[in-house]
């Protein structure tokens, strides 16, 4: 029973790397059933035994999204540990994440096809949120801790990965532009902790 069993999953995971291929070429509206199976090289029966509809099909990509989006990442708060260091593992992790090659073209995919859509644009925003909010988790942590001063850990949260998400994210989705090279990620961490302490942190003379 196992080799079937194997067999159905790489039929499963071709047919999605080929509804990934197809609506990054030709768009969400345009990508039919049918070319999604012939891409695939299955029937397009053995499709719709796995995806009932193309908006199943999708879903799970979003699935695949989020779930590479959060994946080793440990947003544990330590109160022994310098805000800085803990920042920088944070950071760099979201960094290699945004920086792979298979969450990139997974997420072009997911915004080029919730441009026409108001209710899958969305239901990926809600979702994006939810994935978000173990780093929202961290910032309160610390905040409660006495070490940093936001009146919104979430709004903070999101200010810190945008910094981010605007040199590492935004200009290879939209723009094209190459995966930034090791200096330029750590370049670009360093600075977004720098502005993020500067607001934030709580430091002996501000205590006061």
């Amino acid at each position: 029973m196992i080799a079937p069993q194997r067999l159905t999953d790489r039929k499963r995971e071709a047919i999605v790397a080929a509804a990934i291929a197809e609506f990054r070429e030709n768009g969400f509206e345009v990508t039919s059933m049918d070319k999604i199976a012939a891409t695939a090289g299955v029937s397009k029966r053995t499709v719709y035994n796995h995806f009932a509809s193309k908006e199943e099909l999708f879903a799970e990509i979003l699935h695949q999204l989020w779930a590479s989006s959060v994946a080793q990442l440990d947003v544990t708060y330590a109160s022994d540990r310098p805000l800085r260091e803990q920042l920088r593992g944070l950071l760099v992790a979201k960094m290699q994440m945004m920086a792979d090659a298979n969450f990139l073209d997974l997420a072009r995919v997911a915004i080029a096809a919730t441009i026409h859509s108001p209710e899958r644009a969305q239901d990926m925003v809600s979702r994006l949120s939810q994935r978000e909010e173990g780093f929202t988790l961290w910032v309160r942590a610390a905040q409660e801790d006495g070490r940093l001063s936001c009146a919104d850990p979430a709004f903070a949260a999101h200010q810190i990965q945008s910094l981010l998400k605007a040199f590492a994210f935004w200009p290879q989705i939209t723009l094209g532009q190459p995966v930034l090279d090791a200096a330029s990620q750590a370049s670009v961490i360093e600075s977004a902790i720098d502005l993020f302490l500067a607001g934030y942190e709580i430091t002996p003379a501000r205590a006061h």
